[in-house]
């Protein structure tokens, strides 16, 4: 049994909200480097200039990389034999959040009921998912999304018999009506099975593996190439400006499912995918 104080938890997500509002990681500017070379729409092109000089901006001057400085979620694996001392590990969590959207001056977003909309004023609670894994280790990935992209979220439960290309249809035609809503170009997670709330989460951790990465499943893997391709060929473009760059990739998560349900679940990130992990 290893232990693990809760002030070293609140330490680590005061470091990965830092790391994620201001430094976006070498792979997603890469993939920005390629989308802006193969554009084919000038004021396109310069529309992915600007993000790329937003993003030196950010990490130079330490400045967040959107206004939006997004809910915090918060995914945490918790190896069985950890033993967390001190206060609760939810607590631990939203303490570091609270602390740091204070001291980086982040803005914060979070109200404390859905109808009577006050801010908390620390951003506080984030949405924490804890999954146990074998062994004595503790993952935190800390996952900021900003309300533009979270409101572009989609469902739909597919009779089991649908087609593939009617899942495709369903996906491009939701990114085609969200249009510059999400702050394309935008990185799609893709949900697949399990039950609504199983494919809606699924979603969101697919977009977490990370850009440039491909689905170990052959199967997949292909299905990710064709609606990458289908989505910029939309016409919508970076920021809704046009041109072939509406997607910077495609990242699925399947799961199984009961005999009567497919359902599919689309998580839109803007081209700003702020997420950092670190292994305790």
């Amino acid at each position: 049994m290893r232990t693990i104080r809760s002030d070293i938890i609140t330490a680590t997500v005061v470091s990965l909200i830092e790391q994620a509002s201001f430094m976006l990681p070498d792979r997603t500017l890469s993939v920005f480097s390629s989308l802006r070379d193969t554009e084919i729409d000038n004021r396109s092109k310069a529309v992915m200039d600007v993000l790329l000089e937003n993003a030196r901006i950010a990490k130079d001057e330490h400045l967040p990389l959107c206004q939006d400085c997004g809910a915090a979620i918060v995914f945490a694996e918790i190896g069985q034999d950890v033993r967390i001392e001190g206060a609760l590990f939810s607590e631990a969590v939203d303490e570091g959040i609270r602390i740091a959207y204070e001291k980086h001056y982040l803005r914060k977003s979070i109200v404390s009921d859905p109808l009577r909309r006050k801010n908390t004023g620390t951003n506080t609670p984030g949405f924490l998912h804890c999954e146990i894994a074998a062994g004595e280790s503790l993952t935190l990935t800390v996952y900021l999304k900003g309300g533009g992209s979270e409101n572009a979220s989609n469902l739909k439960m597919f009779n089991p018999t649908a087609t593939e290309d009617e899942i495709i249809a369903y996906i491009v035609n939701a990114v085609t009506a969200a249009g510059p809503n999400p702050c394309p170009p935008i990185f799609l997670g893709v949900g697949i099975g399990g039950t609504a709330d199983v494919a809606i989460l699924n979603a969101k951790k697919a977009v977490l593996r990370g850009p440039e990465t491909r689905h170990a499943d052959q199967y997949y893997a292909a299905l990710e190439d064709e609606i990458l391709k289908r989505l910029n060929e939309t016409g919508v473009g970076p920021l809704g400006w046009g041109g072939n760059s509406t997607a910077a990739g495609v990242f699925i998560k399947e799961a199984p499912a009961h005999i009567a349900s497919l359902p599919v679940a689309l998580n839109m990130n803007c081209h700003s995918l702020r997420y950092a992990r670190e292994v305790l």
